[in-house]
């Protein structure tokens, strides 16, 4: 398994598989690999000729008073759980690679990227497509797959792929869950024990709703069911609701 930090030189490996007809399935992660992860890598293995990782934690993404500093960060780890999975490659490179002195371009992606995360943490998504549009212009993947988790930002890089024309197929892939049904997310290993178990209550209280609203399709309006999940979620210790939206599955608006 190669680990490659340098863009170009990541370039000129990816041109020379695309030169001999290998498709590339990517998987592009923030590192702090678990087993959502992997479930991408196994699809990507089992769909393409090679599957490649990339392990950046992308500062363009995160606001002056998000974690960034405290990401969890652990590429030893990584590199085990990758060689272990069949990765062909990781690409590993620095932010000063990534964004060199002088660097000043950027993505804006209208419509989809202000409401909801993109709302209360601004410029997120813009850094997100910046750091993917150049992850595939640097990685050339036939394929790329990226997690339903990430609900909002999967329809932001599906966008991105079809706007800008990327010769890649964005796949989608369900949620990983615990076994108390919280999604698997690097950032869980930052909770304390008494916030790991009250988080797993998203999960139920979430789906819960989505039963009502099957049991009464025509009977639960948006609005005061987006007030009744937020008022749960409100109970639980140590929570702070920043929004719930009942929206378009693409469009994102929320629904009338």
């Amino acid at each position: 398994m190669k680990t490659i930090k340098s863009p170009a030189a990541a370039q000129k490996y990816f041109m020379s598989l695309d030169g001999r007809g290998k498709t590339v399935g990517f998987v592009p992660t923030m590192g702090a690999l678990h087993a959502g992860h992997l479930s991408l890598v196994r699809r990507a293995r089992r769909e393409n000729d090679v599957a490649v990782v990339s392990i950046f934690v992308n500062p363009a993404q995160f606001g002056p008073r998000e974690d960034f500093k405290k990401y969890p960060r652990a590429f030893a780890r990584d590199v085990k759980m990758c060689r272990a999975a069949g990765v062909s490659a990781i690409f590993h490179p620095s932010a000063k690679a990534m964004y060199p002195d002088g660097f000043a371009t950027s993505v804006a992606l209208e419509g989809l990227s202000e409401r909801l995360c993109g709302a209360s943490r601004p410029g997120h998504f813009a850094g997100v497509a910046a750091v993917v549009a150049k992850l595939f212009n640097i990685v050339r993947p036939s394929r790329a797959y990226f997690g339903e988790k990430d609900y909002q930002q999967l329809k932001i890089i599906e966008r991105l792929a079809a706007d800008m024309a990327f010769p890649v197929k964005i796949i989608s892939c369900p949620t990983v869950r615990e076994h108390d049904g919280l999604a698997m997310s690097s950032r869980n290993a930052n909770l304390s024990a008494d916030e790991r178990k009250n988080a797993a209550s998203i999960y139920r209280i979430l789906s819960e709703a989505k039963k009502s609203i099957a049991q009464n399709p025509s009977r639960v309006p948006p609005r005061v069911l987006e007030k009744k999940i937020a008022c749960r979620l409100g109970r639980i210790p140590g929570f702070r609701v920043e929004y719930v939206s009942v929206s378009d599955a693409q469009t994102l608006a929320p629904l009338a």
